[in-house]
């Protein structure tokens, strides 16, 4: 069961040659699932980065594709917290179509707490801790 779901209409600019979304994309449309559920969550992000000094730097990303996305179609992307601690946060991720619910793409990315000055590793500020399900 996903912690959250989002929706991407593919537009035309998404698409390469043979009319099917570009594999960069996939890593773009996760970004926006995890930036909608840090809002879902009530996390704002800006000002995390902003007040608290904050910042969660990708360290790892995978995306399988399983079968292409086109333009105009409508794809549901879940997003499930799958390792939440003070140092670091990972998720799973699935793209379907939402017109015959499809699998499009699976994926996982993996995330550091950095300061924003410096990009040194810290620890993610208390106030944050428990939107994050970080239980210490």
């Amino acid at each position: 069961m996903a912690d959250f779901e989002t929706t991407v209409r593919v537009r035309y600019a998404e698409t390469d040659q043979m009319g099917v979304v570009y594999h960069a994309n996939y890593l773009i449309w996760m970004e926006v699932a995890r930036t909608d559920f840090c809002s879902h969550i009530g996390v704002d992000y800006r000002v995390m980065e902003q007040e608290d000094g904050c910042v969660i730097a990708v360290v790892d990303a995978h995306v399988r594709y399983v079968y292409p996305a086109r333009f105009g179609d409508e794809i549901i992307i879940a997003v499930h917290t799958i390792e939440t601690s003070v140092k670091l946060l990972k998720f799973e991720y699935e793209m379907r179509r939402a017109s015959d619910d499809r699998k499009i793409a699976t994926g996982d990315t993996t995330h550091l707490y950095l300061s924003k000055d410096g990009f040194r590793p810290i620890r993610l500020p208390e106030k944050y801790r428990a939107a994050f399900r970080v239980s210490a």
